[in-house]
């Protein structure tokens, strides 16, 4: 495992961290109004692998996999400390002395000057610990200021700092980059932010612009969404194909390996020097391991222009593909309508990166219940609200719809 630097704070985190958002589950047994559970057996086992093979930082949020990742994580953690560093309170003593917790405000939860204090004690009692390593507030955006300012959060941050409650406050970002400059500059209490980041997202949100001015302040970075919620991982359409063919012919040239999708994004992150380290939300095993691998060739500034080259290349061969900047996050869900939103657009982005067309498309659709699809949308708009990437989502349903209508 490669080890890099997180900001002015003392802490060397792992190349990789380890994302709880998502872990493995069980199929769901009633409809997308109701979050699978969590397969724990196989969620703390890929913990344990990780921590053994040196990941030193976990990351969770209340809202992630319905509330329950919190929960499981504050077990988790016990099962992999008795394993690992010994019985009891003395094991996970030792366990947080070498991996550190963060888990975020939801802010959009706050609506008075208590609320930031009631929501850091239930998350404390949730994962069994009385103190966060690093704590963030959650997904801020273009309104964001108005209500920390509103309801106080800063001075309340900067009293959970003072009584070691929190260990180091960042923030995690999904807006324009003019929003997270301004976000940037409002507090000296920032240690850390978190941005979406990937070869595809050099110039969305945040970018490479935030990333440069956050690491310019003595922020630590952490990117999120390596592989775009696992969009850089699957099997790649002809034309993206082809490119990291000729990629691996050049490597197998110069008498070095050939890189998967997966380890062409994650060293793309790496490659910047200004990134802390790289958050992977992992759904298996095999992801894990896979990402473990990666992460031990981790080093900055290791692509040469021929490498970046066929990055910038493979992103835009994407991006006549794929229409809809989904990446399957789920802050879109429950849908007060019962749609499965990520499941339509991603039926509707595949059809359109492989060229499989309504048809295709179609055949997926046919398997998701009726209740779920996009024809039951009333137009609420609550999922725009909450979507990250500022998706028309409601047009988009409409439009799916239509695309996927028998006969047309």
């Amino acid at each position: 495992m490669q080890y890099r630097t997180l900001g002015g704070i003392d802490f060397a985190p792992s190349a990789l961290g380890f994302g709880a958002m998502r872990l493995p589950v069980i199929a769901a047994e009633t409809d997308a109004t109701t979050p699978p559970r969590i397969d724990e057996d196989t969620a703390t086992a890929m913990l344990r692998r990780a921590v053994e093979a040196g990941v030193n930082y976990v990351d969770t949020a209340y809202v992630y996999h319905g509330g329950e990742s919190e929960p499981w994580l504050g077990r988790a953690l016990r099962s992999v400390a008795a394993d690992l560093c010994g019985p009891a309170e003395q094991g996970l003593a030792e366990l947080r002395r070498r991996v550190k917790v963060a888990t975020k405000l939801p802010v959009w939860m706050v609506e008075g000057r208590d609320d930031p204090e009631r929501l850091l004690s239930e998350q404390l009692e949730r994962l069994q610990l009385d103190s966060i390593d690093f704590y963030l507030l959650h997904g801020l955006g273009a309104s964001s200021l108005a209500k920390l300012r509103e309801h106080d959060v800063f001075a309340w941050a900067e009293r959970a700092l003072a009584d070691g409650r929190i260990g180091h406050l960042g923030f995690s970002f999904h807006d324009e980059y003019p929003v997270f400059e301004e976000l940037v500059d409002a507090s000296d209490l920032w240690e850390f932010c978190q941005i979406q980041y990937n070869y595809m997202d050099e110039d969305y949100q945040a970018g490479t612009r935030g990333l440069e001015y956050a690491a310019a302040r003595g922020l630590g970075v952490i990117a999120m969404e390596p592989v775009r919620g696992g969009q850089l991982a699957r099997r790649p359409p002809e034309a993206v194909a082809a490119l990291w063919a000729a990629a691996d012919e050049d490597r197998a040239a110069a008498h070095r390996a050939p890189r998967t999708p997966v380890d062409w994004a994650l060293q793309w992150v790496w490659n910047r020097p200004e990134v802390s380290f790289l958050l992977s939300g992992m759904s298996t095993m095999a992801q894990l391991e896979e990402n473990l691998e990666s992460a031990d060739h981790a080093r900055p500034d290791a692509f040469d222009d021929d490498e970046l080259e066929t990055c910038r290349r493979v992103r835009d061969a994407y991006l006549k593909f794929s229409p809809i900047p989904c990446t399957d996050c789920h802050y879109c869900l429950p849908c007060p309508s019962g749609v499965n939103i990520p499941k339509v657009l991603d039926i509707y982005n595949e059809a359109e990166i492989y060229g499989g067309g309504p048809a295709a498309a179609r055949f997926a659709y046919g398997w998701l219940r009726e209740a779920e699809r996009a024809d039951v949308c009333t137009q609420c708009g609550a999922c725009e609200e909450l979507c990250p990437q500022k998706i028309a989502i409601v047009d988009w349903l409409e439009k799916v719809q239509q695309y996927l209508a028998v006969g047309k």
